[in-house]
């Protein structure tokens, strides 16, 4: 049987993982690259019976999985990957399970990217190396509002920050309670009173229709000029062409982004160009614990699926279908 990792970017899947138990019953490929192209992607894929992927890297439409009559098994990062069609997956008789995720690692991230664009680190670190001495006035933390756009287990986290660097927290979300924000230790408030009285806002949404294009132009009008925007979360619940205006119109200070409408994000794109964004290529789960958590339980699904017992499953479902649950 045949096995491909997809997009391991940093070669590392090898490294925080033993692989040698799938080795003895089945070929494994490693690809470090990411093919865009639905055409290329799928003649990769069509010997492969088993594909381990990481979140949102590389998406399994129902097109790519309807061309791929080899594939039995997909594992993902998480217990959520709404880049995988797992409707169109069952339908096909396609397995498709998960792993185990620690929550703290992007709020950590959000935060050191809410400093880095305070301080402007990343502009001013350049510009030294290059011989400039002081660019610009960093902006302070304590005493400032953060608006916190949900609450859940990764915003909640990044509120608690907030109260130790001294600042005001107040939060909003569709669904949000005051009972809730007791409990984290914040205010509730409406979207747009946070919009206009938050220093820092910062987006801890998950993406769906009522969070698609959350922030807008409409949005950004209500922001302060001083204002700094934080986005871990996923890339669309900000409207690119919003954001960008934004940003060129110097109608907010800066934006820290990590997520994008198209990851790996094109080499071309606008955004590069601008002075007062700060820009990672979404590393807000990429870090050794994580790491530590998600390529060991690929393997070990892997292998409880090439043992007829598969772990974690997220279609059960296809199980019943076959008769194996």
């Amino acid at each position: 049987m045949k096995v491909a990792i997809l997009d391991d970017f940093t070669n590392v899947a090898r490294t925080f993982a033993d692989w040698s138990k799938v080795e003895a019953k089945a070929e494994i490929t490693v690809f470090r690259d990411h093919l865009a192209d639905g055409d290329a992607l799928t003649e990769r894929l069509k010997p492969f019976e088993v594909v381990t992927l990481m979140r949102e890297r590389t998406p399994f439409s129902r097109a790519l999985i309807e061309k791929l009559p080899n594939l039995k098994l997909l594992v993902t990062s998480g217990m959520r990957n709404a880049s995988i069609d797992v409707a169109a997956a069952t339908e096909r008789g396609v397995v498709v399970c998960g792993t185990e995720s620690v929550g703290f690692t992007t709020a950590e991230h959000a935060w050191a990217m809410l400093m880095a664009a305070a301080r402007n680190i990343p502009q001013e670190e350049a510009a030294f190396r290059r011989g400039t001495w002081q660019l610009g006035v960093g902006t302070t933390l304590r005493g400032k509002r953060l608006g916190v756009l949900g609450l859940g287990k990764i915003g909640s986290q990044v509120a608690a920050f907030a109260k130790a660097f001294g600042m005001e927290t107040v939060a909003w979300s569709q669904n949000l309670t005051e009972e809730r924000c007791r409990e984290v230790g914040v205010i509730r408030v409406e979207k747009d009173e946070l919009l206009r009285t938050s220093d820092f806002i910062t987006i801890h949404l998950v993406l769906s229709s009522r969070t698609r294009d959350l922030i807008g132009t409409r949005e950004f009008g209500l922001m302060k000029p001083s204002a700094i925007l934080v986005n871990t979360s996923r890339g669309p619940i900000v409207n690119e062409g919003a954001l960008l205006d934004a940003l060129k119109s110097k109608r907010i200070l800066r934006a820290a982004i990590d997520v994008y409408n198209i990851e790996p994000l094109p080499k071309d794109h606008p955004i590069l160009k601008l002075d007062n964004a700060v820009l990672l290529p979404h590393l807000g789960y990429v870090n050794d614990h994580n790491y530590r958590t998600f390529y060991p339980q690929e393997a070990e699904a892997v292998l409880a699926f090439l043992d007829g017992a598969p772990i974690r499953v997220i279609n059960p479902d296809v199980l019943a279908a076959s008769g194996a649950g």
